[in-house]
């Protein structure tokens, strides 16, 4: 590592910052974010800025720092996660904590999901320290522990028992979204404005048990079997969010009559999944967006291989679109189970109601003059961010992480996968943007 004297300019070259970064392995669990985020607290300070260090616990540190502003508007704030998961047991190119550049790219874990958007977060407030850039409001920067594993340590923590940190923000800049998908031969843009929500379930299933070595028809293991077989076979029912009907009908006014045609038919509940069974594969990340989804994750049942189990605990991985309640989710899996197993909800996250859109113009037009081939739109993301915990502060994220990308890197697929690699070029691409973000975030109160 080079020592920090060494980088006093090194917000001009994001990529170097990223390698630096990725070489720090904050895999989660264990996490151990404190030497990265140290390296993070020394390239600021030496900037001149202050910062904050708050922690629940000792090596598991988060990270504030804030750049005044002219006070014309609300502040924005930055915020980034340090940890990483793991990449045991996958096969790389090149070594995931090397941030080795390579083919145009530097690979590692982390340049995704993402420490690749922290480069650009700290490449674009560094610049704009350097250039003492006149901010139409303060700028706080969160740099955070723990997203990968729920938040405990990190966002989760600041939210209850750090808000004043955020008081008077009115949206924040986050992770997953800005990034380019390649779509009927046109290039998107997706800045993600809303997210899903967890909804974490369990249900038990009953039998006769008995001895292993004779037969037994209808026991807890066969009606485990009716049960995934249920879930495998049908989607629940098709809803259209007003971000996903907004984000569609974006796109249909660019694609082809043919794909328009198909979409069109996508936001009508009835006909939902039967277009989606025709429509190509790249196509298919409209599914959890238009569902509540379920995945069966953990089971817990049986204890010796000759004893036939009487109970079984299956856990289930739920996510709930905007607007719908775990009610709603469990009313869904009774309806397709046909009533014969009780779901409990174990955990789930809170609806923040519909996306405030003030600040999605000024990021759209950022993109479309730094790509005016391409196509801006909102994203709802069938996962969730640290943005859910913000949110409850009455925060609205965007996810944008602005990334120029050829079509054979696709985000989706190398995120927590082998081989994760961002393009140079991409990160020069998405410091650039928010950087023009810093100059540009005010809006209309």
């Amino acid at each position: 590592m080079p020592p920090i004297s060494d980088q006093s300019l090194i917000y001009r070259r994001p990529a170097e910052l990223l390698q630096n970064l990725i070489r720090f392995n904050t895999t989660n669990p264990p996490g151990d974010e404190a030497a990265c985020i140290t390296y993070i607290n020394n390239l600021l300070t030496e900037a001149g800025l202050d910062t904050t260090i708050l922690a629940r616990a000792p090596g598991r540190p988060n990270l504030i720092t804030r750049l005044a502003g002219k006070g014309d508007a609300p502040p924005l704030l930055l915020y980034g996660h340090a940890d990483v998961v793991t990449a045991a047991n996958q096969t790389w190119r090149h070594p995931p904590f090397a941030g080795k550049i390579a083919d145009g790219c530097v690979w590692g874990r982390g340049a995704l999901d993402m420490k690749g958007g922290l480069a650009m977060m700290l490449a674009a407030c560094l610049r704009a320290r350097a250039e003492n850039l006149a901010l139409p409001g303060d700028v706080v920067l969160a740099v955070l522990s723990d997203e990968e594993s729920g938040g405990d340590y990190g966002a989760k923590y600041l939210v209850n028992n750090h808000a004043n940190i955020f008081k008077g923000i009115r949206y924040a800049i986050g992770e997953l979204g800005g990034y380019t998908l390649y779509l009927g031969g046109k290039k998107f843009y997706m800045i993600m404005v809303a997210e899903k929500k967890l909804c974490w379930m369990k249900v038990t299933v009953r039998g006769p048990g008995g001895h292993g070595s004779i037969p037994l028809r209808g026991g807890a293991m066969a009606k485990l079997a009716q049960l995934l077989q249920q879930l495998e076979r049908q989607r629940l029912p098709a809803h259209i969010t007003p971000v996903v009907r907004r984000m569609i009908e974006t796109m249909r006014t660019v694609l082809p009559d043919s794909t328009s045609s198909a979409l069109r038919r996508l936001l009508n509940p009835a006909l939902t999944d039967h277009t989606l069974d025709q429509l190509e594969q790249s196509w298919q990340f409209l599914d959890p967006l238009l569902h509540n989804t379920v995945n069966a994750t953990i089971v817990h049942g049986g204890s010796k291989i000759n004893v036939i189990p009487s109970e079984i605990t299956l856990e289930l991985d739920g996510r709930l679109l905007p607007g719908c309640t775990p009610s709603d989710m469990i009313n869904e899996l009774r309806e397709i189970t046909g009533g014969q197993f009780e779901f409990g909800i174990i955990q789930h996250g809170a609806d923040p109601g519909g996306p405030d859109m003030g600040l999605f113009d000024t990021l759209a037009e950022i993109l479309r003059a730094a790509d005016p081939d391409g196509f801006p739109v909102p994203l709802l993301l069938s996962g969730c961010t640290d943005g859910h915990f913000f949110a409850q502060l009455g925060i609205q994220t965007y996810g944008f992480m602005p990334m120029n990308l050829p079509p054979e890197i696709e985000v989706s697929k190398l995120i927590h996968a082998a081989d994760e690699r961002i393009p140079v070029e991409a990160l020069t691409f998405g410091t650039e943007a928010i950087y023009q973000a810093l100059q540009r975030f005010a809006t209309p109160n």
